[in-house]
C-alpha cells in the first residue's frame, strides 16, 4: 500500500482506474471528481481542483449547470485538453436543471453547458431531478416554489424525448436520470426510445439503497453515487437531526485502521467494489488524490465488504424537501416510499 499522495510528477496511471462498461459498449471511469461546491466553495477553487485532479490521473468529471461554476470548470478543462490529455480520454457529465424541463428549453440548456464547458459534446447528460421545480441558490429547507409541480410522467417523457434528440444531434453520447425511484424508472424504461445509460443517486455505507441499486444494475443502467462519503460539506438545508455520517461509523473506522487509510478511502473502495461509480467532491489535493489512489490498490476483503453491508441505516441525507409541491407534504413524498408514484 502506498502512503504517498499522487502528484502531477507522480500521477496515477488512468489505465489502472477501474472502468464501467455501459450498455452502449462505452467505458466510464469508475470514480470521478464531483464539482458541486455546496453553495460555499468558489468556482475558481473548483476549477483548480479539476486541473489538479486531471494532472494526477482523474479522467471523469461530474458537472451541472445549477452548480454555477461550469464556465470556470470549462476553462480548466480547456487547459487540461490543450495540455495534452485527449478529449476522448475524458468523461464529462452535465445535467439539465429543473427550470429547463420544457421540451424547447432542453437543447438550449445543453448548448449553454457545452459553451461554458468549452466542449463539442458531453459523454453523459442527466435530467438532474424528476421534478420541474426551481429553488434559488443558497435557499433554506423551507423554500418552496409557487410554481412547483409533481412528477407527471407524460411531461417527463416530453423532456426525455428532447434529451433523446440531443443524442441524435451528436451533442451528447449518453443520456440518463438522477434522483429517480423504481416506479418512475419503470415507466421511463417502458416508454423511452433511448434508455437511460446511468442513474445518479445518493449512495454511501449508511444509505445503500439495495432495491434501487439492484434494479438499475439489472436493467443495465450504471449507478453513479453522489455523497459517497456522507456529504460532510452539504448545504445547511440538507442537514437534519438524526443524520449519521459513515466517516464516523466504528465499522468503517476499524477497517480504515486495518488498511492504514482515512475512513473516506474505505467508503470509496466499498463503492467501487460494490459496482457503483462514486463522484466525491474535494478541492484538497491530498484528499482527491487519496480518493483516486484508493480504487487502484489494497482492495477490501469479502468479509470487510459484508461488514459494511451490515451498517446500512437507510439514512438519506439529500432529502430534497425544497421540491415539494403542496402544503402538508414531507420529503418522503418525493421518493415513492410505498412503491407507487406519489399522486398529485
Amino acid at each position: 500500500m502506498s502512503t504517498t499522495a499522487p502528484t502531477a510528477s507522480n500521477p496515477i496511471d488512468p489505465l489502472s482506474v477501474p472502468q464501467r462498461r455501459l450498455y452502449t459498449g462505452a467505458h466510464m471511469p469508475a470514480v470521478g471528481l464531483g464539482t458541486f461546491g455546496s453553495d460555499h466553495v468558489p468556482a475558481d477553487a473548483v476549477a483548480a481542483a479539476v486541473k489538479g485532479a486531471a494532472a494526477i490521473g482523474y479522467r471523469h468529471f461530474d458537472c451541472a449547470s445549477v452548480y454555477g461554476n461550469e464556465e470556470a470548470v470549462g476553462a480548466a478543462l480547456d487547459e487540461v485538453i490543450r495540455g495534452g490529455i485527449d478529449r476522448k480520454d475524458l468523461w464529462i457529465t452535465s445535467k439539465l436543471w429543473n427550470d429547463m424541463h420544457a421540451p424547447d428549453a432542453v437543447a438550449a440548456s445543453c448548448e449553454q453547458s457545452l459553451k461554458d464547458l468549452r466542449l463539442d459534446y458531453l459523454d453523459l447528460y442527466l435530467v438532474h431531478w424528476p421534478f420541474p421545480n426551481y429553488h434559488p441558490p443558497g435557499c433554506d429547507a423551507n423554500s418552496r416554489s409557487p410554481d412547483a409541480r409533481p412528477y407527471i410522467h407524460p411531461n417527463y417523457m416530453q423532456t426525455w424525448a428532447a434529451m433523446e434528440r440531443l443524442v441524435d444531434r451528436g451533442l451528447v453520447r449518453h443520456i440518463g436520470t438522477s434522483n429517480m425511484t423504481i416506479p418512475k424508472l419503470t415507466l421511463v424504461l417502458r416508454d423511452a426510445r433511448i434508455k437511460p445509460a446511468a442513474n445518479e443517486m445518493e449512495l454511501h455505507p449508511h444509505f445503500q439503497q439495495p432495491e434501487l441499486f439492484r434494479f438499475v444494475i439489472e436493467n443495465q443502467i450504471a449507478a453513479i453515487g453522489y455523497s459517497p462519503l456522507g456529504s460532510p460539506g452539504r448545504p445547511e438545508r440538507d442537514r437534519a437531526p438524526g443524520d449519521a455520517t459513515p466517516l464516523e461509523d466504528p465499522v468503517i473506522r476499524a477497517i480504515a485502521a486495518s488498511h492504514r487509510v482515512h475512513p473516506a478511502a474505505v467508503c470509496i473502495k466499498w463503492a467501487v467494489q460494490r459496482g457503483q461509480t462514486p463522484i466525491p467532491f474535494s478541492v484538497n489535493p491530498n484528499n482527491y488524490g487519496a480518493n483516486l489512489r484508493a480504487v487502484t490498490e489494497d482492495p477490501l476483503s469479502a468479509e470487510e465488504m459484508q461488514a459494511i453491508e451490515g451498517i446500512d441505516r437507510n439514512c438519506r441525507l439529500i432529502k430534497g424537501q425544497v421540491f415539494l409541491w403542496k402544503d402538508g407534504q414531507t420529503w418522503e413524498d418525493l421518493w415513492d416510499m410505498n412503491g407507487e408514484i406519489t399522486p398529485p
